[in-house]
């Protein structure tokens, strides 16, 4: 990523409108900050650009870069977890098997740059 990721904009605009139902408005601001989280969650610029042609669509981008962010987190921490356990008991085959099927679901780069580095630490133990 060429800057540090910053979530909590992203996250609060999904809070207040996806769950608090406050009324969801493409502003400049909204619509710069859907276009730059769509592309950290690893949606297209096209697919993006497209997107924020309407309301509408600026609403599912909202609410898939959300998901996004969610459920990679979810399934990156939960993996890291197993991992470690499976490391601290010398079970590095799986170990690393953990951070391969991060690896072969996961779209967000981020979270595959961490599973990829996480893979490539553990491929120095026996």
């Amino acid at each position: 990523m060429s800057h540090e990721l910053d979530w909590n904009p992203i996250r609060a605009l999904a809070r207040r409108v996806l769950h608090h139902g406050e009324p969801f408005a493409v502003t400049d601001d909204v619509r710069d900050l859907l276009r730059r989280t769509a592309s950290e969650v690893g949606i297209s610029d096209a697919d993006a650009m497209r997107a924020l042609t309407t309301e509408a669509g600026a609403l599912d981008l909202l609410r898939e870069s959300s998901r996004r962010i969610g459920e990679g987190s979810d399934r990156l921490m939960d993996a890291l977890y197993r991992a470690k356990r499976y490391r601290l008991a010398g079970d590095f085959d799986s170990a690393r098997q953990e951070m391969r099927d991060v690896l072969a679901v996961e779209v967000v780069p981020h979270y595959r740059e961490t599973a990829q580095g996480q893979l490539e630490d553990l491929d120095d133990e026996p």
